[in-house]
């Protein structure tokens, strides 16, 4: 495998293209790119810039988004952040089909993300298996489609007492085209170097004049992209239960996936004080993931229907609407915008090419296994004018309203996907329901809903021509769980021309998600012949609550970040940020609770049929310190120009504080393990220690060649069983392209890892007898080097 070392770095950054960040430099006349752009995440000062920002923003536009091959949005800005890490989880149910994202280490769920400034709906689904972001219910990055993004803008740091619950790690608002000319049209096609994996995806958008006084901007999107398989032969012991030695049975790799998505966004202005707004954004997508294979002779198989056995598949089909209407006008000196937003996202789950071992020979090999769904509406009242309080410059109060309405849904699965037939194998049970995913029983079901209401009030302005300062404070009432107020203070100090200095505080929340309180599922396990269920209790179920389930409380956090902007020549731009966020009570999934005497207790105390389960807690206390470090720099040549970047993030998570278990189950097992070691390391080592990327543009009359050069830090995965861990080493990527424009056309080849990089190798343990070899936890996948060509016209 080629290595990439510290010459080959420097020469081949002569020919990169880095994802851009908010100091990207660019040729055109207003690029947003520019540290003039005027930002709107973060502050409600309307002409607020980049460069004057209190704490660090970053601008990532449709150009940067599309500079690889990736067809995801959660990718890009992978590629495009440091501090992001999107690792591809695979083998993990629906978390195939929605992958969680991490910004500075934190949990998925702990960035808000915003479409136009107003919030984005979660996602259904909680992720309950092994990956990053286990235990977490974020929005789903990928069901925003690129087509339709004008610009990114990525606050990094805490920002509750702005925007209320999740936004501890960050923001990520989405700032949609709205202009009311031009347009776009894409198409892109790329294949990996194992030639698997063909993506296909097509785009466009294009803006109208409705009259005189309106607009409004349409975007379109679709694609498709095939599995890839990076498993490997079985060799382990052949036996009647196992697959044939030599043969490559399992899938490891990528879903395939179909999406498509529509969106819209305009206005009308019937006056210069009145304007109605609206945007709109519909995405479905289809994923086809995998589980594991079943040989001819598993107890689990039926030969009769999968004589040479079976690899079960799940089906997911998930639906993602958003929609939003308002009004911005002013009252004398005083600005209001109030809004309406919908969203909705549902994830349903089929399962193909499997069986109910129960049902015996007459078993189908299609299950339908139930819905979950999430609701969101949400009213807003914003509210600002400058005042004057006898410093140099006006400052802008602003003050609001919100109330936010969510709603959570469990629907069934047909009888076949979940019940036991009672069909028997050798004389004793088999087990019950779909396998690889049984369904979610009428008793898992449910409708769960909760609101919440929320006043903020902030004040932010310049004090003097060198220190500008911003206040903050938000209290929140939730139906479910109470109260909760944070607040913010930061500044900004310019000593110079060439040196800045800024600084925040902040306290913040993640309100527990009705999916980590309500979700359920059911298994059976049988045990010396009796059929128990086990479950993923939500935390009113009694049986989880005799295991010492409790309500869920908020998590909350304590930010602090410092940073220095410098500026020392003409075309240099520095930012470093260092930060620290310390959470109490995150919000995790306790390990099965499955012990003799757990069963024992449940089965004598009203729950004869449960052999036990998990559910989620407040469990831990954890600190968060890292730094961000961004630079560039543009060089002029005679006739052509490069734009330098270098960015780099470095970040650490300790755990603090576990809680002790919970008097109840301290008394049915005193030797219970409430949260592992496994658990514990996708807190404090699953993610990479740090990100290291260096870049540049060299653009040459009509051509723009470019490269990523990008290391990935080490990360470590643990097992129950110690002698069982592994770290994994750092690693080099180069990603390359070329872009050739004339006449509104541009022509582009490129190749991502082009020198077909991998992680190490899984230990042979833990391959799952030499068919897993890749780690699903790798920060750039496990696919290999990726070729594609893109041919786009703007008008």
């Amino acid at each position: 495998m080629p290595r990439i070392t510290p010459l080959a770095l420097a020469l081949s950054s002569l020919l990169v293209t880095l994802p851009a960040t908010a100091q990207d430099n660019a040729e055109s006349k207003k690029d947003a790119r520019t540290l003039d752009t005027v930002i709107v995440t973060g502050t409600r000062v309307t002409d607020r810039t980049v460069a004057e920002s209190q704490s660090p923003i970053d601008i990532i536009t449709p150009e940067v988004l599309q500079a690889t091959g990736t067809t995801e949005l959660a990718t890009a800005l992978s590629r495009a952040l440091p501090s992001l890490n999107f690792p591809r989880a695979a083998i993990n149910d629906g978390t195939d089909a929605m992958r969680p994202a991490q910004l500075r280490g934190l949990a998925p769920d702990h960035v808000l993300v915003l479409v136009n400034g107003k919030r984005y709906h979660l996602g259904a689904l909680v992720n309950v298996n092994g990956s990053q972001g286990r235990s977490s219910s974020p929005a789903d990055l990928n069901s925003i489609p690129i087509a339709a993004i004008e610009r990114v803008e990525v606050l990094r740091d805490g920002a509750s007492a702005q925007y209320g619950s999740d936004a501890i790690a960050g923001v990520v608002n989405i700032v949609l085209k709205g202009s009311a000319s031009g347009g776009s049209a894409t198409a892109t096609y790329g294949k990996y170097k194992e030639g698997d994996g063909g993506k296909y995806q097509v785009m466009a958008d294009t803006g109208l004049a409705l009259g005189a006084s309106g607009k409004v901007h349409l975007a379109a999107q679709f694609g498709h992209q095939n599995q890839t398989n990076r498993a490997t032969p079985y060799s382990g012991p052949q036996t009647p239960s196992s697959p044939p030695v030599g043969q490559t049975v399992q899938r490891l790799g990528d879903p395939e996936v179909d999406n498509r998505s529509l969106t819209f966004n305009g206005e009308l202005k019937p006056a210069d004080y009145l304007t109605f707004y609206s945007y709109g954004i519909y995405t479905h997508r289809e994923t086809l993931s995998n589980g594991f294979f079943r040989a001819a002779g598993d107890s689990r198989n039926i030969p009769s229907i999968y004589p040479n056995g079976f690899l079960p598949k799940i089906f997911n089909t998930s639906n993602d609407y958003q929609f939003v209407m308002g009004m911005r006008s002013s009252i004398g000196e005083t600005r209001f915008d109030a809004s309406y937003t919908y969203g909705y996202n549902d994830l349903r789950f089929d399962v193909k090419n499997s069986l109910n071992r129960s049902l015996g020979p007459s078993s189908p090999t299609e299950f339908y296994a139930g819905t979950l769904k999430y609701t969101q509406h949400v009213l807003n009242l914003d509210l600002s004018r400058p005042v004057n309080l006898g410093l140099a410059y006006p400052a802008t109060l602003s003050y609001g309203l919100e109330w936010r309405g969510e709603q959570f849904e469990i629907t069934p699965g047909e009888p076949n996907s979940y019940i036991n037939g009672g069909v028997l194998l050798n004389g004793n049970p088999t087990p019950s329901g779909a396998q690889v995913f049984p369904g979610f029983r009428p008793s898992d079901s449910g409708t769960f809903d909760r609101h919440s209401s929320s006043f903020y009030v902030g004040l932010e302005g310049d004090l003097t021509d060198k220190l500008s300062a911003g206040l903050a404070a938000r209290h929140e009432r939730y139906s479910d769980f109470g109260n909760t107020t944070t607040g913010k203070l930061s500044t900004r100090y310019v000593f110079n021309d060439a040196v800045a200095l800024r600084a925040t505080a902040s306290t913040g929340f993640h309100a527990p998600s009705l999916q980590q309180q309500f979700y359920q599922t059911t298994s059976t396990n049988f045990i010396g012949g009796i059929p128990y269920d086990i479950v993923t209790f939500r935390v009113t179920n009694p049986a989880g609550i005799a295991l010492g389930a409790e309500p869920l409380k908020p998590e909350k956090s304590r930010n602090l970040s410092l940073g220095l902007v410098l500026t020392p020549a003409n075309g240099l731009y520095l930012t470093a940020d260092a930060y620290r966020i310390k959470v109490t009570d995150r919000i995790t999934l306790s390990e099965n609770l499955t012990s003799t005497a757990v069963r024992n207790y449940l089965n004598a105390n009203g729950f004869p049929s449960v052999g036990g389960g998990r559910y989620f807690t407040n469990a831990l206390d954890t600190t968060t310190t890292g730094i961000d470090l961004v630079a560039t720099y543009t060089t002029q040549l005679a006739a052509s120009r490069i734009d330098w970047t270098l960015s780099y993030n470095y970040n650490k998570t300790k755990v603090d504080r576990v809680a002790p278990n919970p008097p109840a189950l301290q008394l049915i097992d005193p030797t219970a393990l409430r949260i592992g070691r496994v658990e514990l390391a996708r807190f404090e080592v699953g993610a990479p220690r740090d990100k290291f990327m260096l870049g540049a543009d060299w653009k040459v009359g009509s051509w723009t060649l470019g490269a990523i050069v990008s290391r990935y830090g080490k990360f470590t995965v643990r097992n129950n069983n110690p002698t069982l861990d592994q770290t994994f080493g750092a690693k080099w990527l180069t990603d390359l392209s070329a872009r050739y424009n004339t006449g509104g056309w541009e022509f582009a080849l490129g190749a991502d890892n082009v020198f077909d990089t991998y992680p190490d190798k899984v230990i042979p343990p833990n391959t799952n007898s030499g068919q897993l070899i890749w780690p699903t936890q790798s920060p750039f996948g496990f696919n290999g080097a990726y070729y594609y060509g893109r041919i786009s016209y703007k008008w």
